[in-house]
């Protein structure tokens, strides 16, 4: 499970089997119960982590006892990593969503890892960067659109790497509540709720089993409004 978790990654994937082969040594792989929590925000960060299968969240505690959700990770994102790269504290937590499966490395074997592959470094670099823009983006989208806007572009996000369907939908593979996209946007449950009611009766998208799927031009059309 590690070699493949580590070909999942954009980061890992660009080494050679052996080479793969090699540095997989360094990691272990571990089982995630439901809501379990990973790391803590403030916990030392002496490990990065991959995510292999199912979904973890990466949650921030404020000062009013509220939980707002920094990002969604799918299988093959990376986490925990600018925290064990600055040797700071993890500045959130990390918690499953639903059983999950991750893989793990020692902040001392990630050095050794990224001086025998010096190009690791400006992957490591790069994929970061990515994700510090996304969060830019989100927190500006928080500040100055509307809340229907708001949850469309987060709908949209989420099924990026998601192929559309027969009918033209795309299926979220994430099993987010309404409490957890309210936390996500910045927006109370109950707005949150009327939202995607408002979105499901137009047929924009249709939700099954705690899944949603959506209709990425439809919702688009109406971000470009």
């Amino acid at each position: 499970m590690i070699i493949e978790t580590l070909n999942k990654s954009t980061v890992f994937s660009g080494l050679k089997d052996n080479e793969l082969k090699k540095i997989s040594a360094y990691f272990e792989e571990t089982s995630l119960k439901n809501n379990e929590t990973i790391f803590s925000e403030g916990d030392s960060s002496d490990r990065l982590y991959l995510l292999s299968e199912g979904n973890v969240k990466i949650v921030k505690h404020t000062a009013m006892g509220k939980d707002i959700i920094l990002e969604v990770m799918s299988p093959g994102d990376i986490f925990g990593g600018v925290a064990v790269l600055d040797n700071k504290p993890y500045p959130a937590t990390a918690q499953a969503m639903k059983a999950a499966k991750i893989v793990r490395i020692r902040r001392s074997d990630l050095m050794k890892v990224m001086d025998e592959y010096p190009d690791l470094k400006l992957q490591i670099v790069r994929y970061f960067s990515d994700k510090l823009r996304d969060s830019h983006e989100m927190f500006k989208n928080i500040a100055t659109e509307r809340v229907e806007h708001r949850i469309v572009s987060l709908l949209l996000k989420l099924s990026e790497k998601v192929d559309v369907d027969a009918e033209g939908y795309k299926k979220i593979n994430v099993p987010l509540t309404r409490q957890e996209i309210s936390e996500m946007v910045g927006t109370t449950v109950e707005t949150c709720i009327r939202t995607m009611s408002k979105l499901q009766k137009s047929g924009i998208i249709k939700t099954s089993d705690g899944s949603v799927s959506i209709k990425p031009a439809e919702l688009q059309r109406l971000l470009d409004e």
